[in-house]
């Protein structure tokens, strides 16, 4: 039952505890008023109960404990108050619990540890109180966020928060915390961070320094808080973080220096002169000699990687060529046996006019860090080519194992789901976690490369827009991305939306469903594989006319079919022709959650 979004007012009736068939209930954003009815609690088939933004009152009722199937519980901004009631640890199998923006009390429930499946947990926006129970990390299947803002909280981070190594938001903000941020040092998987006005002290931890340049708003009310400038942060940190102190800093109270040590520090400061100007020299006579094309500029990125990889392919010798593409060809090269790297190099039109702006651009694709974006080691660029240098991914692409590979190799649903996840997680990083939106243009079975778990890491984030710079002199204008992932709206011009990323995304989806590629050849006449999807749906709507066959096994499992046909109404959404009917990427994200709501973990 979803009747969401329509000025509803008045009380939720009791009498809905007689409907024993209800699976779902939404009544969000509506204008309820009173409490939650205790007579709900007879839904023992209940998995779904969607409340938020009314203005219900009162607690929760203990007798919602015997829904025990339920999966996603929301009734955040709300005017709901009282303690949350142990009985609902009969929740086992809850996915979703979101009571923020409410008034509860009695401190976040060390039980909430006992739902093992949990996903996300929001509590912010209440007056808990007390301190973060060590128990919260237990939740080690939480990864999507954990939100425990704005409620007078105390106390240090448990160390027990760092076993939350999935986790991608956290946010502590507003509230009265104290120590240090050590335990957030291992949660690698983070991409949102906020612990904004509390009364945390001692250095902001490495992992956290590129979310800290990206946003420093959220790390600000801290005094005691202060920042090592590590050599991978560089400048970058040190423009945008003024408003924190470094951490080795002195006192100001040393004022007066002795004579010796002014002699010192002056015999120091000349003979840091004398080197300055030996290096100037130096660079300079170096500028001068005869350089091979494949050498490496240090002015034009780091260098001493890229050397080496140049003498383990033999200066890109066609023997190492592992792939060729749209934007370049890529090489394979082993520094040591656990050292695999992939050079791409690619071809353009540079100018010396765009050359400094390109240097730019992808040094700021060098510091984007998400799991499931190719992380940038290295690059170098000449006039006429670049190369950009990866990790070595040991599955290869997306495209090779779903089409390439033989004899197909075995892809079970579980490892599509995750690889459609993680896809969308990079893409939704990309979109709204970048300053400013990075829009992919070429998203691609063969720009999804597969770790040696199979997770999926994006990869050419940005090169389309290098290349436009490259091109910018002159007067043809080509449109960016591959036949077949195209969206409509871009067939005669570039494509810049994050729209057209998101019909893009939606092809891929069909692609891992149904195995075909997306100019398949056994398409009648010249459709693509979203005309040929949807007019099978049209005509039987049967998932198993769709599928690749290898799935049908799994089917006998109904609730895999269900996810299936889900993320097939995901596809089909993401594909519309209107790009203003498409779902974002941050959409995409929840639809795919809400299509496995039983997901246990995530590979990594």
């Amino acid at each position: 039952m979803d009747i969401s979004n329509n000025e509803i007012s008045g009380e939720i009736p009791s009498i809905l505890g007689n409907c024993s068939n209800l699976t779902t209930i939404n009544l969000s954003i509506n204008k309820l008023t009173g409490g939650i009815p205790q007579e709900l609690g007879n839904l023992e088939e209940l998995r779904s109960l969607i409340l938020f933004e009314n203005n219900l009152v009162g607690p929760l009722p203990p007798e919602l404990s015997k829904c025990t199937k339920m999966d996603k519980f929301d009734v955040g901004s709300n005017l709901l108050n009282g303690s949350i009631p142990s009985s609902l640890r009969s929740w086992t199998g809850l996915s979703t619990l979101i009571l923020s923006d409410n008034s509860f009390t009695g401190g976040v429930p060390s039980f909430l540890s006992e739902f093992e499946k949990l996903l996300e947990l929001q509590l912010g926006g209440n007056f808990l109180g007390g301190a973060i129970p060590s128990s919260i990390g237990a939740l080690v299947s939480m990864f999507y966020a954990l939100n425990l803002s704005n409620n007078a909280l105390t106390g240090p981070i448990p160390s027990e928060l760092g076993k939350l190594a999935r986790l991608q938001r956290l946010d502590l903000s507003h509230n009265n915390l104290t120590g240090t941020l050590k335990a957030l040092d291992y949660m690698n998987s983070l991409i949102e961070v906020d612990v904004s006005d509390n009364n945390f002290t001692g250095a902001v931890p490495e992992t956290l320094m590129n979310l800290l340049s990206s946003s420093p708003l959220s790390f600000l009310g801290n005094p005691y808080l202060c920042v090592n400038y590590l050599p991978s942060c560089g400048s970058t940190c040190a423009r945008r973080n003024n408003s924190f102190k470094p951490c080795n800093s002195q006192s100001s109270k040393h004022r007066g220096l002795s004579k010796v040590a002014i002699a010192f520090i002056s015999l120091a400061s000349s003979l840091f002169v004398v080197f300055v100007l030996y290096v100037l020299v130096y660079m300079f006579l170096l500028r001068k000699k005869t350089k091979q094309e494949l050498e490496i500029s240090a002015q034009e990125g780091p260098s001493a990687l890229l050397n080496k990889v140049l003498e383990a392919t033999a200066n890109l010798n066609g023997q190492y060529i592992i792939g060729k593409g749209s934007h370049g060809t890529v090489y394979k090269a082993s520094l040591a046996p656990d050292r695999d790297y992939a050079v791409k190099k690619l071809l353009f039109a540079g100018h010396e006019g765009t050359r400094l702006s390109m240097v730019r651009e992808i040094q700021t694709l060098g510091t984007i860090r998400h799991r499931n974006l190719v992380k940038l080691e290295d690059f170098w660029l000449r006039k006429d080519h670049g190369l950009i240098l990866y990790r070595y991914m040991q599955n290869g692409s997306l495209h090779d194992v779903l089409h390439e590979i033989k004899p197909p190799p075995t892809l079970e649903w579980s490892v599509r789901y995750m690889i459609a996840l993680g896809t969308a997680y990079g893409l939704e990083y990309l979109h709204y976690d970048c300053d400013p939106p990075i829009v992919h243009r070429d998203v691609k079975p063969m720009n999804i490369l597969l770790d040696a778990d199979m997770e999926p890491h994006i990869a050419d984030f940005g090169i389309a827009k290098l290349l436009d710079q490259s091109s910018a002199s002159t007067t043809s204008i080509a449109v960016v991305g591959t036949t077949g992932y195209i969206a409509p709206e871009n067939a005669f011009r570039p494509a810049k939306s994050v729209e057209s990323d998101v019909y893009s995304y939606g092809v891929v989806l069909l692609e891992l469903i149904t195995r075909k590629r997306a100019l398949d050849p056994s398409f009648v006449g010249q459709t693509d594989i979203v005309g040929w999807v949807r007019s099978v749906w049209s005509n039987t709507e049967e998932i198993d006319q769709i599928v690749d066959s290898s799935l049908k096994e799994e089917f006998l499992d109904s609730s895999i079919m269900d996810q299936v046909v889900d993320v097939l109404m995901v596809a089909f959404r993401c594909t519309d022709k209107d790009p203003r009917k498409r779902p974002t990427m941050r959409d995409v994200v929840k639809q795919l959650l809400d299509a496995n709501p039983q997901m246990r973990s995530i590979k990594g």
